[in-house]
């Protein structure tokens, strides 16, 4: 007799409905990561933000601090140009009546002085001294551009030399000559800069006039007022 053995299948588990699927654990993982790195990221502009407004505003204490001293301690000054003394070197005065001429020879020997109060140096450019005779430019000596250390004083000597052909045509220089007394006019002007800390720049001028009166007969200086003026 044939006996029919029936093979039983082993059963399939099944999954617990509480079980999480194994595909959904990645999917999981991709989101954690995205909110991590997204709160990296926002700490890193934030710190840099803070770093950029510091610095800021360090640079604008030091800019205050320098602005503080610049007119404070180092504020600029007005340097003062002096006339110290004018003397005759040479003078050399006829009058031709015939033809209404004067013959004049005149060199002047200028003494002045530049003082710098400044706590900081003082350049200025090119310059001149001029000899004036009624309002008209008689003789003009040139000044060379230089610098003028913190609170110093550049003493410099001039010589103004008369250019006779500007009075040839002049009728009140006959008139002076026969007095006896000659009046004339010496100006001298510098124009330069203040630099405060190496940063700031100003603009200072200094300038000096002096109406002196020189004796035809004793050839020497026989009085002197000067007037004084600067800038910034």
């Amino acid at each position: 007799m044939k006996t029919d053995y029936k093979k039983e299948k082993p059963a399939v588990p099944m999954l617990a409905a509480t079980e999480t699927p194994k595909p959904n654990a990645p999917m999981e993982t991709q989101s954690t990561n995205g909110v991590s790195g997204g709160t990296k990221g926002k700490k890193k502009r934030n710190r840099r933000l803070i770093c950029i407004c510091v610095t800021l505003l360090i640079l604008l204490l030091i800019f205050i601090v320098l602005l503080v001293l610049g007119l404070t301690l180092f504020k600029p000054k007005r340097p003062i140009t002096t006339i110290d003394s004018v003397a005759v070197d040479r003078l050399q005065a006829s009058v031709d009546v015939l033809n209404l001429k004067v013959v004049l020879n005149l060199t002047l020997s200028v003494d002045i002085s530049l003082k710098n109060p400044n706590r900081v140096g003082f350049s200025f450019g090119n310059s001149s001294a001029l000899l004036n005779y009624g309002g008209k430019l008689i003789g003009e000596a040139p000044l060379p551009a230089s610098r003028l250390g913190a609170e110093k004083t550049l003493p410099m000597n001039i010589t103004l030399t008369l250019m006779a052909d500007r009075l040839l045509t002049d009728t009140q220089i006959i008139n002076d000559v026969m007095s006896g007394s000659i009046p004339v006019n010496t100006f001298v002007r510098v124009a330069g800069k203040v630099s405060v800390l190496k940063i700031f720049k100003i603009k200072v001028q200094s300038s000096s006039s002096c109406d002196i009166v020189i004796s035809v007969a004793n050839r020497n200086v026989t009085s002197q007022r000067c007037k004084y003026s600067t800038k910034l």
